[in-house]
Order: structure tokens, then C-alpha cells, then sequence
């Protein structure tokens, strides 16, 4: 299951409706979370231990929905990362905005050493 968040929805509304114009970002990036980001970003994506974003790429549209065409391999922790079970996808590889959010359909407890690797079409963002 994944949502839109605050921002885009704002965003998607000001733009179709021919209220004020917005263009895509130029990358997007995978960030991770212990628990819901939530619509209004409120959650907490993770910090420190080697972690940082990753870009990731999406096919185009279909039925609904878009899938990531790449594999994401993100850093060796170099400590606890915890139980990571949702993700957000980020108009910036750090800061920036909350685009679309949600959760993996399995957690994994990622220690130090260990390397989360989202494989090409595993992730997919529908619209609701």
C-alpha cells in the first residue's frame, strides 16, 4: 500500500486544476523508516550507521500504478539500522520533500554489515 503525500497532493491539485504550475524532479530517491512516514512527513526516516537515500527509477504508469525498474542497494550499515519496514520516495537525495510513502510488504531487522536491497519491480506506488 502506498500514498501521496501532503505536499504532492497540494501540488497535483494546484497543477491540474491550472492554479500554479510544478514540474517533476529531476531524480528521485528511496528513503527508509522504522514506521509510517505518514502523509504529513512526521515519521522518522532513518539516520547515522552508513545510512543515507538512494535514487531509484520507475517504469511508466499503467493501470494504476508504477514499479521501480532499477535495483537499489543501499550502504552496509555500520551499526542497528532496526526493523525497517516502510519506505518514502524524496524529490532530493537528502532534505527535500515527501513524495509518496508506504510500507514493504516484509520487514527486515538490518544489523551491522547487513545491506537492504530493493530489487527492480519489487516496489510498486499505486494511485488512490
Amino acid at each position: 500500500m502506498s500514498a501521496m503525500s501532503d505536499y504532492l497532493e497540494l501540488k497535483f491539485l494546484d497543477h491540474f486544476t491550472g492554479t500554479a504550475s510544478t514540474s517533476a524532479p529531476s531524480a528521485v530517491y528511496i528513503g527508509l523508516s522504522t514506521a509510517s512516514l505518514a502523509d504529513d512527513n512526521s515519521g522518522t526516516e532513518l539516520t547515522g550507521n552508513n545510512y543515507a537515500r538512494k535514487a531509484i527509477t520507475f517504469g511508466s504508469a499503467s493501470s494504476g500504478s508504477i514499479t521501480n525498474n532499477n535495483n537499489v542497494e543501499f550502504n552496509s550499515a555500520t551499526g542497528n539500522w532496526g526493523t525497517v519496514s516502510h519506505f518514502g520516495i524524496f524529490d532530493a537525495s537528502s532534505s527535500g520533500n515527501l513524495l509518496f510513502h508506504g510500507a514493504f510488504t516484509a520487514s527486515k531487522v538490518i544489523q551491522t554489515g547487513d545491506i537492504l536491497k530493493v530489487a527492480s519491480g519489487s516496489l510498486t506506488i499505486t494511485a488512490t
